[in-house]
């Protein structure tokens, strides 16, 4: 990661803990700062007697602190990074103590035996017919759900949607959970969703029954999954919610090596102990897209750091699936050069979007790049203006003012995530600019 002011900022998990960092930087209250080539360590004074240790491994990076911070990282470890990033002369070269040094060893181990694990893994024999006769007799149980579920999507719309009230709405969740039992929690996921939007703002009807609608095509679809192409059946699995094995990606996915820009990148808290992080990319030859998609539980914080505009030579190792976005990320190396900022005209990016979601009807979150877009706040909702065509977007009130002050009425370019209605923006850059104008929040 390149270490910038920038860099560092983007790596705090909210807008708070951004601020709180930037209030941190004031070198006196730092008794003990230091580093070396793998870390950065100091000891921060709070409110008690005993300073905070905080540790940055710089290979990650990675963060750990004594503080009683939830929040990852914390606001001290965001804080020692600031400070590097600002004034490395700040930083003491020297041996690292034993509370540093006891930590890399513990990660150093913790991956060695993760490397073993996995070589261990790919060691042993695996026995095809028993491997075969455990997945077909999953999509049996799959089946059957969805052929269950397809008579009580009948049954629910014979009966109407003007009659669904708070107790016929239970035996949806009902439903959801038998999804689940089947082993299908991909399926229980949608019904779930599909009940929190009954009665869910004016046009409820129209977006339950396209909801309802791709849950029926998702039964049809596998009713007949041995007669769809190989891209079709994979996005089946994805869907019922059949995680594909990374380490089959990694060895037998279409690879691409290129120049990666960063477009964008969300965290999502899903629950209290799950943060979902959506990455971004764009290849500078291929021109290709790619979307990373990484979970951290319990507040452990990704293997991988990401910063938007930055740069990065990696192998993208695609899985399988008619969509040809999602992807994981091989022998990256962040380079020292200027972002290839996407230049698709608007029409072929909704020809782009069209034809992926022809192949894959279940893509609920689209890239979607905006040239000369002018954006605009009309008092009831913000809006993109591109060749006379108006966008919504989805922004909070902070994040919206935020962009309209960063762009001050001038056309810039936008990219965020269209989910068939609103655009999520995540970045907003000039037309000349190598570094983005304006970033959505992390709160």
């Amino acid at each position: 990661m390149a270490l910038t002011t920038e860099a560092v900022l983007a790596l705090a998990p909210d807008a708070s803990s951004a601020k709180a960092a930037r209030g941190l930087t004031t070198p006196s209250q730092w008794p003990t700062l230091g580093a070396n080539e793998a870390a950065l360590w100091g000891e921060c004074q709070g409110s008690g007697a005993k300073p905070y240790q905080t540790q940055v491994d710089l290979n990650g990076p990675a963060f750990r602190c004594s503080c009683p911070s939830r929040k990852f990282p914390c606001k001290h470890g965001l804080a020692l990074l600031l400070m590097r990033a600002q004034d490395a002369s700040l930083f003491g070269v020297s041996d690292a103590p034993a509370w540093v040094s006891e930590w890399l060893a513990s990660r150093s181990e913790k991956a060695q035996k993760k490397e073993e694990k996995q070589a261990e893994k790919a060691a042993t024999p695996v026995d095809p017919e028993a491997a075969a006769k455990r997945e077909a007799q999953r999509w049996q149980r799959i089946t059957q759900a969805a052929a269950e579920l397809q008579r009580w999507l009948a049954d629910q719309l014979s009966r109407g949607l003007g009659s669904l009230n708070h107790e016929v709405l239970k035996t949806w969740h009902t439903m959801a959970a038998r999804m689940v039992d089947a082993q299908a929690p991909g399926l229980g996921q949608r019904v779930r969703e599909a009940a929190e939007g009954i009665h869910a703002g004016e046009d409820w009807p129209e977006r339950s029954l396209h909801r309802l609608g791709l849950l029926q095509l998702a039964c049809e679809a596998l009713a007949r999954r041995e007669a769809l192409s190989a891209d079709v059946q994979a996005d089946l699995r994805t869907l019922v919610g059949w995680p594909h094995d990374k380490a089959e990606v990694q060895e037998s996915g279409g690879k691409l090596n290129d120049q990666w820009t960063v477009l964008g990148l969300l965290t999502d808290d899903r629950d209290d102990k799950l943060t979902e992080r959506r990455v971004w990319l764009q290849g500078a030859t291929s021109g290709r897209r790619a979307w990373l998609l990484d979970h951290a539980f319990a507040g452990k914080g990704f293997e991988q750091a990401w910063t938007t505009g930055a740069v990065v030579q990696a192998t993208m190792a695609f899985f399988p699936g008619a969509a040809g976005l999602r992807a994981l990320a091989l022998d990256t190396q962040v380079l020292n050069a200027a972002p290839h900022w996407p230049t698709t005209p608007l029409a072929d990016e909704w020809q782009q979007l069209a034809q992926r979601s022809a192949r894959n009807p279940w893509v609920s979150l689209h890239p979607l790049a905006l040239g000369d877009a002018v954006v605009l706040h009309t008092g009831s909702a913000t809006l993109a203006v591109v060749n006379q065509q108006s966008l919504q977007l989805n922004l909070n009130e902070a994040d919206a003012w935020r962009l309209l002050a960063a762009t001050g009425g001038q056309p810039v370019s936008l990219m965020g995530e269209w989910d068939g209605q609103q655009l999520r923006v995540l970045t907003a850059w000039a037309a000349q600019g190598t570094t983005p104008v304006w970033q959505r929040s992390a709160a």
